[in-house]
């Protein structure tokens, strides 16, 4: 297993802290370095500003809005980058949600299995450099009966292939994932109930005739370095109820839908009514403690350490550790302290 830093949304005023967390990451020798996007800052030129004040570490989107884009413009993206960084980009992919595919960008939030499908061929299409043709439900290039022609990128990415990931929650979009990507970008993981998602990763790659061998299982985990773990815990609060309370609507919420999934169906309507209702604080009170521990890394080293190997052992290859303290001192001590941990935990690569 290794270590990877998500650096989470741009533009937040804490972008100089993000870079130095990036550097410093890259001192440690941590594998990839994350951003994400979603109606603020977009990944691209975030990760462009990283990969030049960087030399080993990866950058990657985590994700580039499969609505915000044409596949073939997410194609022209990861090629340079790629080239940018010389050879350093991953490519993490998402449908996003309802209220920001229809909302931001006007694009019909439906079928999003189909349309990852599809997105994914044509991107890989491009990345090969091949004359991209393709003629599907929700992507046709090029045009019929129109002046448009099939064309090759212009640009040779760095490595031959360059690794794409997809952020996928719910069981059919994780049983795709194993079937048609390289890695799977998860959030609110835990060891328990990791297994059950990686078996359905597990069935998408047998249709693809491959097995989880070389799969990247990459979750994204908060990491609060304290004595206390439960006083730990409750810095993971505000985070948690965001996602589990805020993010979609009361009809629909894939991570609240997760939570209900790990067994905390009470609390997770109760987070969500709280948070809606614009109690942010009740809400942050009704994320179960159980639920923070098991997908946090919480407490002392020793205990992150250990924590570390359940991680190991249920299947994740890239540990992605989201630093909670705003203060740049901590939160960098947060990531020595997780170097640390996995080299306590005899689980690192």
């Amino acid at each position: 297993m290794r270590l990877g830093l998500n650096m989470g949304y741009w533009g937040a005023g804490n972008d100089a802290a993000n870079l130095e967390m990036a550097k410093e990451a890259d001192r440690l020798g941590y594998a990839v370095a994350w951003v994400a996007e979603a109606y603020g800052s977009d990944a691209p030129t975030v990760l462009a500003w990283v990969a030049a004040q960087t030399e080993r570490i990866d950058v990657g989107s985590a994700i580039l809005q499969i609505p915000a884009r044409q596949p073939t413009m997410a194609a022209m993206t990861a090629a340079t980058l790629d080239t940018l960084s010389g050879g350093r980009f991953r490519l993490g992919l998402g449908v996003s949600g309802p209220q920001v595919s229809e909302g931001w960008y006007g694009v019909k939030f439906d079928k999003p299995l189909g349309r990852t499908r599809e997105y994914v061929d044509i991107v890989r299409a491009a990345l090969r450099r091949e004359r991209v043709t393709h003629q599907g439900r929700h992507f046709t290039l090029p045009l019929p009966d129109g002046p448009g022609k099939a064309i090759k990128l212009t640009v040779h990415p760095v490595r031959e292939r360059i690794p794409i990931y997809l952020a996928s929650i719910g069981p059919r979009n994780l049983e795709l994932t194993g079937e048609i990507a390289d890695g799977w970008l998860a959030i609110f993981y835990s060891p328990e109930h990791g297994r059950e998602s990686l078996e359905l990763i597990a069935r998408g790659r047998a249709k693809a005739g491959k097995t989880l061998d070389g799969f990247d299982v990459v979750p994204t985990v908060p990491i609060v370095v304290a004595d206390d773990w439960r006083q730990a815990a409750d810095l993971v609060r505000p985070y948690a109820a965001l996602y589990v309370g805020g993010m979609g609507s009361r009809e629909q919420n894939f991570y609240n839908n997760l939570a209900c999934r790990m067994g905390y169906a009470a609390e997770a309507a109760e987070c969500q009514e709280l948070y809606l209702d614009r109690d942010y604080a009740g809400a942050a009170a009704k994320v179960p403690l159980g639920f923070l521990d098991a997908t946090s890394l919480l407490g002392p080293k020793e205990r992150i350490a250990d924590k570390m190997r359940e991680l190991a052992d249920s299947g994740v290859t890239t540990l992605t550790v989201s630093p909670i303290l705003q203060d740049l001192e901590r939160s960098k001590a947060a990531l020595r302290v997780a170097a640390e941990a996995l080299e306590l935990a005899g689980v690192g690569s």
